[in-house]
């Protein structure tokens, strides 16, 4: 797409804020120079790209590309043979181990996230080069001892000398007859050698050689003749460290040479990498959405809801909804200037290009655009004075470029099309502009003031009106965009609010035509009519949230007062059976002191004190028959028995709730509870109702949670359930201590698995929660959830239950 045009949308600005999330240069690199793409097949591959590293990043918030460096003129100065400093050798190598660690934390997700797996198989980790590295520099940039035997005997030897010329200067200084003839008694280094400070009226008295002297003049620095072999061999010494030293270093040049390819393939893939989660976190920052295109369709519908600009302060831009159906692709928008139609234009012209170039739109996930080859965009003062072009010639130019390169699958944005010349002149060259745009069917979106092009728009078949809000009270733009009607200049209005003399506003009413006041008034009340019935339908959604709120409230408290009935209820009967079987025991006892017959005694009579513990024994008996487990469900039904089949309704015990049967195989019980699947065992379910007979025993079906009977949909008890807490609204601090209580009850109840709802919001709780759970001793795993389940909304926690 031309650069001039993305320019015209501000589209540079958002590669900015992208490429502040990248964490080096080449990633940086990568983002500034994105664009859009015009093939269908690769924008849906960088769509799904950003959507596995924001998968990636809700499962390793801390991944990146972490130390990696831009080591790109390091390849190219060792592929010239130059000998490379220790330092660079070290971002060689802290490259790779970037690249290791990247790569072993993205390939054990390698099925959830494939694209991101295949870059990561480009991650070359030059273990041999990595380990030779380390083995010769150290982290501080020295070479080390051990890096060649010859370096680390020339070193040894270099201390010895050292130590021994140390020696001797010491002698020299702390002789008495010296002391007398030297500044003061310290050893320091002149031209690489070491000397001693003597003063400079007693020159002569020690003999050696001058190596400096003080800026005063008052100290010589001297070479006592006494050291100058052992200060030569010191050198020596010193000069072939040198040249050992850049023997290794050109050693390990080469062998960064040799590792060329792997090198630049690493990086790239590195770049690509940070790139991809750059493109993630800069959709978690607007709280964006993967981009949707129809399929098949030749003129698919334009639906952008609750599209915000992603240059403006999201705490306060007013998102717009814009719907268009296939037969309407030219949208004309009137309305007051500040009104918010140019932001509009550039928030349809950014979002399409963030899409096509793989970025998340910040906009509802209920959005669907079409896909365009090009977009071409003529917004803004195009006035030269180098090529000396009006305002209007320099809009009109741009426009004679458009229409020259534009097709039917282009999207053309045009911002107060026709201004700058004579307003009747101007007005019929838009009409025709437009005119010419709609014969040839490119979609087009344009701001105007032109009144002429309202009734053009109402009359024209596959060109609608749109209108920019105004609150003639406040006198502010609301920025929220009407389709379907057209604007109102609120001329008068704003006058009157100002002060200008109601006798001159009158007079200036009084000029416009009859039929043109009238559409004016007309307008007036159809957007007073439109007003109202917004705030009745939003003041409805709040009543509808609220009242959800409180049945989901009810809900949960009959769940909790009937698991604690249940709970009550098993209790004392536990009590009850271990003291029914403290007095069984106690029976059995007086049974066992009962004189026994005589042997030879062939009849006797059941004495008194037998039948009195037969009679107890009996009693014992029914009381304990009546002492059953209160059924955290109906009883099974007695009517089904045999082999579950795929669409009974069970119910399933760990997780307390009902549930249809999928598949069951060799004592295993694949279930669907509610918009969940879990495998247990075949002893862990009830049978409730046969497939065949599903759809009439559902309206049998008790609610267990409230005394009543009346019938309830089998959907609806599917998701009375345990198995989910909800965190929306709580603060991370509140979320995290109810998320421990919550683990650990469940884990308790021997649940295999939970779902968290944390919502999506700006990701911080889900942050909070999935940090929580990644170190937590109680879970096996946990994944985000899938559409059905709430998408990144949602965590599915599993267990570490037996």
């Amino acid at each position: 797409m031309d650069p001039k045009h993305l320019a015209t949308l501000e589209f540079p600005k958002v590669l900015e804020r992208l490429a502040r999330h990248t964490r080096f240069a080449p990633g940086r690199e990568r983002a500034l120079e994105l664009t859009p793409s015009d093939n269908l097949i690769e924008a849906r591959r960088r769509q799904q790209e950003t959507s596995e590293a924001r998968w990636l990043l809700s499962m390793r918030p801390t991944l990146s590309v972490g130390g990696a460096r831009d080591i790109r003129p390091i390849i190219q100065q060792a592929l010239l043979s130059a000998i490379l400093l220790p330092v660079e050798l070290l971002d060689v190598r802290q490259t790779l181990l970037s690249a290791y660690t990247l790569k072993r934390s993205i390939l054990p997700y390698a099925e959830r996230i494939p694209l991101l797996a295949e870059l990561a198989t480009h991650l070359h980790e030059c273990p041999e080069l990595v380990q030779e590295i380390g083995r010769c520099i150290h982290p501080n940039g020295s070479v080390l001892d051990e890096a060649s035997p010859t370096l680390l005997h020339i070193r040894r030897e270099l201390e010895l000398v050292r130590q021994r010329l140390i020696a001797r200067l010491e002698q020299i200084l702390h002789a008495p007859e010296n002391s007398a003839y030297l500044q003061e008694p310290l050893i320091t280094q002149r031209q690489g050698r070491y000397v001693i400070p003597l003063r400079a009226e007693f020159k002569g008295r020690i003999r050696g050689i001058i190596h400096d002297q003080s800026a005063s003049g008052a100290t010589l620095f001297i070479e006592p003749m006494a050291t100058v072999e052992l200060n030569n061999q010191l050198r020596q010494l010193e000069i072939e460290e040198e040249k050992e030293v850049q023997h290794i270093l050109a050693r390990l040049s080469q062998r960064v040479a040799a590792a060329a390819e792997p090198l630049q393939e690493t990086l790239q893939a590195l770049a690509e990498l940070d790139l991809a989660l750059a493109k993630a976190h800069y959709a978690e920052e607007l709280n964006a959405m993967p981009a949707q295109w129809a399929d098949g369709d030749p003129r698919p519908p334009f639906r952008l809801l609750s599209a915000r600009h992603p240059l403006l302060d999201p705490r306060t831009v007013v998102p717009i909804d814009i719907a268009l159906e296939p037969q309407t692709f030219i949208l004309v928008i009137t309305g007051p200037n500040t009104g918010g139609k140019t932001v509009t234009l550039k928030t349809i012209g950014l979002l399409v290009c963030m899409a096509q170039a793989g970025l998340h739109i910040p906009a509802s996930e209920s959005s669907q655009l079409p896909f365009y080859d090009a977009v071409y965009a003529d917004i803004g003062d195009e006035q030269s004075i180098e090529q000396s072009l009006s305002t209007f010639s320099g809009h009109l130019t741009n426009i004679v470029h458009i229409l020259e390169h534009c097709t039917r699958r282009s999207l053309v944005i045009l911002d107060e099309l026709g201004a700058g010349t004579d307003p009747l002149e101007g007005s019929a060259l838009a009409r025709a502009i437009l005119e010419h745009l709609r014969e040839r069917g490119v979609t087009t979106f344009v701001a105007t003031h032109y009144p002429e092009l309202k009734w053009y728009a109402h009359q024209t078949p596959g060109v609608t009106n749109a209108s920019v809000e105004f609150d003639s009270e406040t006198l502010a733009p609301t920025y929220r965009l009407s389709i379907g009607l057209p604007g109102r200049s609120n001329a008068f209005a704003i006058a009157r609010r100002l002060g200008l003399d109601a006798r001159i506003v009158e007079a200036a009413q009084a000029m416009i035509a009859p039929d043109v006041r009238q559409v004016e008034t007309m307008l007036h009340d159809i957007q007073a009519t439109l007003e109202a019935a917004r705030r009745e339908r939003a003041a409805a959604e709040a009543l509808r949230l609220r009242l959800e709120a409180q049945s989901e409230e009810l809900r949960q408290r009959l769940a909790r007062i009937e698991a604690e009935r249940r709970d009550i209820l098993n209790t004392a009967r536990a009590e009850a059976r271990r003291e029914l079987a403290a007095v069984r025991q106690e029976l059995q006892t007086l049974r066992a002191q009962l004189p026994k017959p005589p042997p030879w005694q062939l009849e006797t009579k059941v004495s008194e004190e037998e039948q009195a513990l037969h009679h107890a024994a009996e009693v014992l008996d029914a009381l304990e028959a009546r002492l059953t487990e209160v059924p955290a469900s109906p009883p099974p039904s007695a009517s089904y028995r045999g082999p579950l089949h795929p669409g009974d309704i069970v119910w399933v015990q760990p997780l307390q709730a009902l549930g249809e049967v999928i598949e069951s195989h060799r004592g295993r019980v694949e279930v669907q509870v509610g918009r969940f699947r879990t495998t247990v065992r075949r002893n862990q379910v009830e049978l409730r109702t046969r497939a065949a007979d599903k759809q009439t025993a559902v309206a049998e079906i008790p609610n267990v949670l409230s005394p009543s009977t009346s019938p309830r949909p089998l959907s609806e008890l599917a998701t009375v359930s345990p198995i989910e807490l909800d965190l929306r609204g709580c603060t991370s601090e509140e979320a995290l201590s109810r998320l421990e209580r919550y683990l650990d009850e469940s884990y308790r109840a021997n649940v295999p698995w939970v779902r968290i709802i944390h919502g999506k919001g700006t990701g911080v709780l889900r942050r909070a929660v999935r940090e929580a759970l990644q170190a937590h001793p109680l879970v096996a795993s946990f994944r985000s959830g899938d559409e059905s389940e709430g998408g990144d909304g949602v965590t599915v926690v599993y267990l570490a239950v037996e």
